[in-house]
């Protein structure tokens, strides 16, 4: 019973649990009226969502409104929507706004949507002051108390008959900006205003102009009076005295300041008149400005003074302002239809004018010391006039120039440039010095002492001299140098090493080896080399030729080896040949010796191995014993050997030696026993062998029987 409720139940929850089944469709959000809202109107934003359910149930929402990622409305309801109402739209409502619902423990979003208030709020203007002096600054706030940053702010300074001046400032944290004009010389009565500004969606909004702020402006003093006693159009030589005045509010801090073409020449302080006087000059001619400061204000006047020429500048005139040393010069100094002046004469100097004559004449005999300008100065009513510069040029001549080689000696290596130098110890500058090759004109340069000419063209048979010519602005005319002719020193090409024998040399014997080149400027120095560990040098020699012999006498052993030459000239450049090999090898006499030495012990040994085996055959032969001569007893003999040799007994050679020994001493014993029943001895002996044609050698060993036979 129990088991059939529990199923019962189980099927009753499985029944609840399937009616309570729901899913999210869509979530959307919507703006009331529109998406685009004037600034003050009202706008809701809603929010709804589609939810599709198995059975009809409550189910409860959670509504959450963000804009621009924050919280901005929460609320719960039963209903699948939610408004949030905002009675009064601003542009700080302006923004991205998104609905998320959650229901259910299920949770879904909207799309984001983009919402503008248009138009901005009214921005309030305010000045810290109503009324200024001229210099003083005015402070200006503009707020937009119901916008939010960032924001960007113009104030406009608006001044009667002029253009506004504007000033933009962007607020990136804060609804309102604080800024300062200054009040300048002119400013009487000011107006300002101020607008807002925004950025939304890359488009700028602006809002109308605030309100219109009235400043009153007060000049601390007024404008400055510059006057010129006795007159603004004086002579020159006549004293001229500037005065400079004001009226002020406060003396305090007060700055008069008299200028020309920016140069201060006066200043006074908390003072209301300025004074200044000078003898007027013609360079006094031109505009005078006088200033007066206090704290920020500033006014100024101005004031045109020409000043008449008293007397023209003097002129001064020479003979010639080119000349030879020890001659004579003129100097007149004069001043166009005026006479009545001091006249001196100077010549201009780095450390001070040196003076020389107070004339207006002057005459001297120059020196090349006396080159320099020249100048005379004139003097009336105190107005002192100079002339300008003369130059004048005095020439010693130059003297016989010297041509030589930069390097030193007169030679050049072919294929290298030439550089010449051509020198005139005497001659006042500028000096004009030109190169010759042969006859021809290679180069001109104008220097001071000496000039130089590189030669890129060298050729082998080349044998134009060169020299120079020197030359200025002397009566004396031109120097010309002595001929210089140049040595053209030709490289060393192609070395080679040989020598007589070539390749093998006997030991004691004398070699001659030849070094030589192709081609090479003479002298030659020739060094020949052994190579070993370290190169060893073994001859040097210079030499006016394009070759060396080298004679080496007794050559040993330990000369063999690898020879090389190298050969070198003024163009010092080593030109090293190729390699070449030596091997010193025994003379004839040194085999000969060594052959003696060899054979006679060989020889004496053979010989001494046959006195030896003589020796041994004649004491063999006793006196007991006699040679048998009968044919019997050689047959016996030969049958005996042959028959020996058939039946298989040992025997080798191809002779033999018959011992004497082994026959009988009479015919009488030839009746006693039977020779095929007699006892038979073998000795073995050693036979050698020699060729006549050899020197004794031992070819080998021969064993022969013989028989002995005893009775």
């Amino acid at each position: 019973m129990y088991l059939a409720l529990l199923v019962i139940f189980l099927q009753c929850s499985g029944l609840y649990t399937q009616e309570r089944v729901f899913t999210f469709n869509t979530v959307e959000i919507k703006v009331q009226p529109s998406v685009k809202v004037k600034n003050g109107a009202p706008m809701s934003i809603v929010c709804h969502a589609d939810i599709s359910k198995s059975t009809d149930f409550q189910l409860k929402h959670n509504f959450t409104i963000f804009k621009d990622g924050k919280l901005v409305f929460m609320t719960v309801s039963n209903k699948g929507d939610a408004q949030y109402e905002i009675p009064m739209a601003r542009s700080s409502d302006t923004g991205e706004y998104e609905c998320t619902v959650e229901a259910g423990g299920k949770t879904k979003s909207s799309n984001s949507l983009h919402v503008w208030v248009t138009g901005m709020t009214k921005p309030i203007l305010t000045a810290e002051k109503k009324e200024v002096l001229e210099g003083e600054v005015v402070k200006l706030r503009c707020e937009l108390p119901e916008e939010v940053p960032p924001l960007y702010f113009l104030f406009r300074k608006i001044k009667m008959n002029s253009t506004p001046k504007e000033k933009l400032v962007f607020e990136p944290y804060r609804n309102f900006s604080v800024v300062e004009f200054s009040v300048e010389e002119g400013d009487n009565i000011l107006q300002f205003d101020c607008f807002g500004r925004r950025n939304v969606k890359l488009e700028f909004e602006s809002s109308e102009y605030s309100n219109k702020t009235l400043v009153t402006v007060r000049e601390p003093f007024i404008k400055p009076t510059l006057n010129a006693k006795p007159s603004s159009n004086i002579t020159e030589g006549d004293r001229i005295q500037f005065e400079c005045s004001t009226v002020v509010a406060r003396m305090r801090d007060i700055e008069i300041i008299l200028q020309k073409n920016r140069t201060i020449l006066n200043s006074v302080r908390d003072e209301k008149l300025l004074k200044y006087s000078a003898v007027a000059t013609l360079e006094d001619s031109g505009e005078y400005l006088c200033k007066v400061e206090q704290g920020r204000a500033s006014k100024t006047t101005k004031l045109n003074v020409v000043v008449s020429e008293l007397f023209p500048k003097p002129i001064l005139a020479a003979s010639m302002s080119k000349l030879d040393e020890n001659k004579e010069l003129t100097l007149s100094c004069s001043i166009s239809g005026f006479r009545k002046a001091n006249f001196s004469i100077l010549r201009k100097n780095s450390n001070g004018d040196i003076w020389l004559k107070n004339s207006r004449n002057l005459t001297m005999r120059v020196n090349v010391n006396d080159t320099g300008s020249y100048i005379c100065k004139a003097e009336v009513k105190g107005i002192v006039k100079e002339s300008r510069p003369v130059r004048i040029n005095v020439y010693a001549p130059v003297s016989k120039p010297t041509l030589s080689v930069v390097s030193g000696l007169p030679e050049v290596v072919l294929g290298k440039p030439l550089r010449l130098i051509c020198r005139s110890v005497m001659g006042t500058p500028p000096i004009t010095f030109t190169f010759y090759k042969g006859n021809e004109v290679k180069k001109v340069v104008i220097n001071d002492t000496y000039a130089t000419f590189l030669d890129e063209n060298i050729r082998p048979n080349d044998r134009r001299g060169y020299k120079c010519d020197a030359r200025n602005n002397h009566s004396s005319g031109m120097k010309t140098s002595n001929i210089l002719n140049v040595t053209v020193i030709v490289p060393i090409r192609n070395a080679s090493l040989g020598s007589i024998p070539y390749g093998e040399v006997e030991d004691g014997s004398e070699i001659a080896f030849l070094c030589s080149v192709k081609e090479g400027s003479w002298p030659i120095h020739f060094r020949i080399f052994r190579k070993t560990d370290h190169d060893v040098l073994l001859y040097e020699k210079s030499e006016n030729a394009d070759r060396v012999v080298w004679h080496k006498e007794a050559m040993k052993r330990q000369d063999t080896g690898t020879y090389y030459c190298m050969a070198s000239n003024r163009a010092n450049v080593d030109v090293k040949s190729h390699p070449i090999t030596i091997s010193v090898i025994l003379a004839a006499w040194q085999k000969g010796i060594i052959a003696a030495f060899v054979l006679i012990p060989i020889a004496g040994a053979v010989t001494l191995t046959l006195w030896w085996f003589l020796c041994k055959k004649k004491k063999a032969k006793g006196p007991s014993m006699e040679m048998s001569g009968s044919a019997l007893a050689t047959n016996l003999t030969s049958e005996k050997l042959t028959r020996q040799h058939n039946d298989g007994d040992y025997y080798t050679g191809s002779s033999y030696i018959e011992d004497s020994e082994n026959h009988m001493k009479s015919t009488d014993e030839s009746n006693g026993p039977d020779l095929e029943s007699a006892e038979v001895e073998y000795t073995e002996v050693e036979v050698s062998t020699l060729d006549p044609h050899r020197a004794p050698e031992q070819k080998g060993t021969e064993t022969v029987y013989s028989e002995i036979r005893k009775s």
